[in-house]
């Protein structure tokens, strides 16, 4: 499993340690994955999701999991995400017909 975020695509990124005397030797600068359960209405469960940090404070912040994945492009999310959206959109379109009945 390779470490990105499911939601923003954030991954490893690469730099130097700098010592004191200018000496450089390669680092890799990792995002914080957690492992984190996010209520889906249209699906009416919860999903196990790995994401950065920052990502669960964004999709928080844009009104939830539906919310964030319906108003994001489809280039920025990983794969996983972009299956998620595609659960999310049958699931409204099968609520949508339902009512519409």
């Amino acid at each position: 499993m390779t470490r990105r975020c499911s939601m923003t695509g954030k991954r490893a990124q690469v730099g130097h340690n700098v010592s004191h005397a200018n000496n450089r030797s390669k680092r890799r600068f990792r995002p914080n994955l957690q492992m984190a359960s996010l209520l889906s209405d249209a699906l009416g469960s919860t999903v196990r999701v790995r994401l950065s940090v920052n990502g669960l404070r964004t999709v928080e912040k844009r009104g939830g999991l539906d919310a964030y994945l319906l108003g994001t492009r489809a280039d920025v999310l990983d794969p996983d995400g972009l299956k998620l959206k595609r659960r999310i959109k049958k699931a409204l379109a099968r609520k949508e017909r339902a009512t519409a009945a």
